[in-house]
């Protein structure tokens, strides 16, 4: 388990970094997305270790993956300027 728990956060480490690399100009600060990512690699592989039971190595990591991923994507700004459309009079 502390394995599992371990290369889950390497994973999610991973993941956040390759965010950061690929989508810098719209995440907030390299310390938030990073500890966001790991934590959120945690979590998902919490969720699945304990949906699956402890035989199940690869879907704790692809559960670890999912989660972390759509924990950083919470941290996206938009790339641009909002435009607004007003409604026509």
């Amino acid at each position: 388990m502390i394995l599992e728990a371990l290369g889950s956060a390497v994973l999610g480490l991973a993941l956040a970094w390759a965010a950061l690399q690929r989508l810098s100009h719209r995440l907030p600060v390299r310390a938030l997305v990073l500890a966001t990512g790991i934590a959120g690699a945690l979590f998902g592989d919490f969720v699945t270790h304990s949906a699956l039971g402890s035989g199940a190595l690869l879907p704790s990591l692809i559960g670890a993956a999912v989660v972390s991923v759509a924990s950083v994507s919470l941290l996206l700004r938009p790339a641009g300027r909002l435009r607004r459309r007003s409604a026509p009079a």
